[in-house]
Parts: structure tokens; sequence; C-alpha cells
């Protein structure tokens, strides 16, 4: 199998915006559960604002998760987290969440991380980064996050709970409470370069 490379996105991968879509589409089908839905501008957006990863065997394209502000940046979510099934079970999910995490805690490192997720696997990688399981209240109250639930088949039980509880677990990585850890990963010098822009 050709090597998996996994990289912060720019402008040029634009052109596996469909594919990242169908790929998220076919597995909220077969997971039966919700997946936020975005549009093919929204990705494209974070790719060309160095808020995205992705990872490519070649030229095909292997999976993919982008990072968004929320709160006044005071919150960052590492969302989307989608690994192609040609190339499940090959560590492809944990080096694609090492790096959005690295991204988030590099360009907000006050803001406090969070993820929803329905997903073991990603509980668990969130878990060995330092995240802890909170309640709905303790993630932020940006309304325009929520809304981001709309797309999900499961918003009717976020709605009929007045948004305290969901299928989705929230778990929260608070900078405070790591002071000095060091990230997953280091970002390539580019990488930094693109930020700092």
């Amino acid at each position: 199998m050709e090597e998996i490379t996994v990289l912060v996105a720019d402008a040029s991968h634009e052109k596996y915006v469909d594919t990242i879509l169908e790929t998220i589409a076919a597995a909220a089908k077969v997971r039966g559960t919700g997946i936020a839905k975005r549009t093919h501008e929204y990705l494209a957006t974070k790719m060309r604002e160095t808020k995205a990863v992705i990872a490519l065997a070649g030229d095909r394209f292997a999976g993919f998760s982008y990072i968004e502000t929320w709160g006044n940046k005071h919150y960052v979510t590492t969302s989307g987290l989608i690994v192609h099934p040609d190339f499940r079970g090959l560590g492809v999910s944990k080096r694609i969440k090492d790096m959005t995490f690295t991204l988030a805690r590099t360009r907000w490192p006050k803001a406090k991380i969070f993820s929803l997720t329905s997903g073991a696997a990603v509980m668990k990688m969130n878990t060995q980064l330092g995240y802890v399981p909170v309640t709905f209240a303790d993630l932020t109250d940006d309304e325009a996050f929520w809304r981001g639930c709309e797309g999900c088949i499961n918003v009717d039980v976020l709605k009929r709970t007045g948004r305290k509880y969901c299928i989705c677990t929230g778990m929260l990585y608070d900078p405070d409470e790591h002071e000095g850890e060091p990230t997953p990963i280091e970002l390539p010098g580019e990488v930094m370069r693109r930020i700092r822009k």
C-alpha cells in the first residue's frame, strides 16, 4: 500500500472536497448516527484558512478533519473526522486527530478545545490527548455552533432535552489544566508561516 501522508490542507486540496462530503455522508448512513452536514464551500474555506487536515495516499483521499473557533475564540472544535473505508484500521484517524489538535493548540493556545462525538474510537483518542467528558453546559453557548447540529439526524434529541443531552458525548480539553505539556506533533515550518500571515 502507498504511504499515507497527513498534512495541513491548503487551496490545492479543494479538488477533494466532493469526495470528502460523499465519504462523510456514506459513513453517516452506515453508522446510522448523526454527522453534521457541511457544504462544499464551508470545507473549501477551511482548507484556504489553514484550518483543515487531509490525509492522502499519493493522490487518493484517505482522511480529513477541520477546526473551527466559537465564542470569540474562547473555544475550538476539531470536527468532521473521517477516514475513507479503504484506509481504516491503519492509524490514519489518530494521525489526523493529533494534527488537528496541534493545529488548534498552536493557533489558539488559551482556547478550550472540545469535541462532540458518538464514536468510541474518537472518545479514546480524545482521552489520550487530555480531554474529559463534560455536560453540554460546559461547552460553548455560541448559537452558530449549535445550529451546526441541525443537519444531524439526532437533532430532535438535542432540542427535546433543551440542549442538555444528545446521542453525542461532549469532551473538553482545558489548556489551563495542561500548562507546559507538549503537543503530540510539531507543525511543519511552512504551516507555521501560513498561520502567521
